[in-house]
C-alpha cells in the first residue's frame, strides 16, 4: 500500500477517471459526475479520492454507482504553508472578483488531488473536478500527453494563456509525486489559485485541450457565441455550485442547474445536442 492512500478494492482497468471529494457537498457533486461518466459507456475505472472526514453515508451513493473509493491523507505540508492557504487568508490575499466560492470550498484541500500521481496501478488517468458533468464520451483524453488541460476561458479570449485544473490528463508516477512535494512547499510558497497555479508552474509547457473538454459555466452568459451543446464534452460548474440553496446566479444559470439536477437524480437525462443555447 502506498503511503497516504487506502483503496476499497483493486483496480479493474489501466485507465481511470479520477475526482476528489473532501466534504458532503462535493460528494453530491461527485454523484452526478459519476452517473454522467457511466452513461457515456466507458470501460475505464471511476475513482473517487476522498479525505478521511467524509462520512460513510455520503460515500455510499458513490460506491453504488461503481466508483472505486480511495481514502487519501492531506499532503504533509508545513504549518506556514497551511496558514498561507487557509481559506480566509488566501481569499483575502487573492480575492475572487468574477464569481463567488461557496463556504464549503476549502482551498487547502485542493492540493490533495496531487495524490492521483500515486495511483501507479493506472497507466493513464483523467482528473475531473466533482463539480462537473461528462456529456460525451471522453476516452480519447487518455491518449493525450501529460500534462494536458483546457484554458481558463470564461470571460474573454485573453484568458487562453491560463489553464484550468478542473480537467487534466496525467501519468501516475511516484517520482513525479515526490518532485511535486519538493517543489510545492518551499519557504514563502504561495499558490494564488492553489493546485491550479501550482500545476501551471510545475508543467509550464502544458498541452492545451479544447475549451469544450472543460466548458466553464460562465461562458453561458459571458461568451454565448462560444457555447455549442453538440461540441461540449465536459461541463464544469466553476464558482457557484448547482446544488447551492443560496445560489446568487441561479436565474442566469437556470438551464445548466436543471441539467445538473437531471444527472444528480435517477430519472432520464435530456438529449444534450437538442438543448437550446444561451440565446435559444
Amino acid at each position: 500500500m502506498i503511503e497516504g492512500l487506502q483503496a476499497d478494492r483493486p483496480a479493474a482497468s489501466r485507465l481511470a477517471y479520477v475526482t476528489l471529494v473532501t466534504n458532503a457537498d462535493y460528494a453530491l457533486g461527485a454523484k452526478a459526475l459519476l452517473r454522467s461518466i457511466s452513461l457515456t459507456g466507458t470501460d475505464a475505472d471511476s475513482v473517487v479520492l476522498h479525505t478521511g472526514g467524509v462520512a460513510g453515508e455520503d460515500l455510499a451513493p458513490l460506491r453504488a454507482l461503481g466508483a472505486r473509493l480511495v481514502q487519501v491523507d492531506l499532503l504533509p505540508t508545513s504549518t506556514s504553508f497551511n496558514e498561507a492557504h487557509a481559506r480566509d487568508r488566501l481569499h483575502g490575499l487573492a480575492p475572487f472578483t468574477k464569481g463567488g466560492k461557496p463556504r464549503f470550498h476549502t482551498p487547502l484541500d485542493n492540493f490533495a488531488k496531487l495524490r492521483l500521481w500515486q495511483l501507479v496501478e493506472y497507466e493513464r488517468v483523467v482528473f475531473i473536478d466533482a463539480d462537473a458533468l461528462m456529456l460525451k464520451n471522453c476516452d480519447r483524453l487518455f491518449h493525450y500527453p501529460e500534462f494536458s488541460a483546457a484554458p481558463n476561458v470564461y470571460e474573454s479570449l485573453a484568458d487562453f494563456h491560463r489553464m484550468n485544473s478542473g480537467v487534466f490528463t496525467a501519468r501516475p508516477s511516484v517520482a513525479t509525486f515526490d518532485m511535486m512535494l519538493a517543489e510545492l512547499d518551499t519557504p514563502g510558497a504561495f499558490w494564488r489559485r492553489t493546485d491550479q497555479t501550482f500545476l501551471q508552474h510545475f508543467f509550464p509547457d502544458w498541452h492545451g485541450l479544447p475549451v469544450f473538454d472543460n466548458m466553464l459555466q460562465y461562458v453561458w452568459f459571458n461568451m454565448p457565441e462560444l457555447w455549442s451543446w453538440p461540441a461540449i464534452h465536459i461541463l464544469h460548474y466553476q464558482y457557484e455550485k448547482p446544488w447551492q440553496d443560496d445560489h446568487p446566479k441561479a436565474e442566469k444559470l437556470a438551464p445548466l442547474i436543471a441539467l445538473w439536477e437531471a444527472f444528480a437524480g435517477d430519472g432520464p437525462v435530456p438529449v444534450i445536442a437538442s438543448l437550446p443555447g444561451p440565446q435559444g
